[in-house]
């Protein structure tokens, strides 16, 4: 059991950290607020451990199908392209004199990217259910661990991230954190048109 969750958090840390649509809208929104990695992280927990057990319960198939996957490629497309739009109508830095922000909080960017993300679908589709599948062989307690051990690691990433975020802007110049937003939307929009183009695709065919 321990080398097993030794090799989940391994595992799982190899996908969390990879640069993607959720590293980007945690660098924007971690920016101006330091604990936006939490909310996004509890978002992202919303869809990611209920899609565990019904991944377990063989529901998975649903995911795969061409409809599924055209829904999740639009929707999760233009809410990426929405993100990365408000993050250049939006103030560079936090504070006192800081307009409130237009757009999604944290816990429904963390919420939405996770159920609209089609490569952390797939992710759950494949490497994601080996795992859940051997977590099974333990029992239903070891289900249990592995999802929060998973989700921690979730937790932990993002945290630093958002907080990395948060400290750096307080010590650049406001022209600095604009190039830095700026890059981070277009990060953002360009996820989203590669989402949306997957799904256009994929109606083509």
């Amino acid at each position: 059991m321990i080398s097993f969750l030794v090799q989940v958090i391994l595992i799982s840390l190899t996908g969390v950290m990879a640069p993607g649509a959720v590293t980007a809208a945690t660098l924007a929104q971690g920016s101006r607020d330091r604990w936006a990695g939490v909310w996004l992280a509890v978002g992202h927990g919303i869809v990611e451990i209920p899609l565990i057990f019904i991944l377990i319960l063989g529901l998975g198939t649903v995911l795969k199908t061409d409809a599924a996957k055209i829904g999740i490629g639009v929707v999760g497309g233009a809410f990426l392209v929405y993100l990365g739009a408000m993050t250049f109508r939006e103030p560079a830095a936090s504070g006192p004199g800081a307009e409130k922000s237009r757009s999604a909080g944290p816990l429904l960017t963390g919420l939405v990217l996770s159920a609209t993300n089609p490569y952390f679908l797939f992710w759950w589709a494949t490497v994601g259910l080996n795992l859940a599948l051997q977590a099974k062989g333990f029992g239903l307690y070891a289900i249990v661990i592995f999802a929060a051990v998973h989700w921690t690691c979730d937790l932990i990433w993002l945290t630093i991230l958002s907080l990395t975020a948060f400290g750096g802007m307080a010590i650049l110049s406001v022209k600095n954190q604009k190039w830095i937003l700026g890059f981070c939307g277009i990060a953002m929009a360009a996820f989203g048109l590669k989402f949306l183009y997957g799904a256009i695709a994929l109606m083509a065919e």
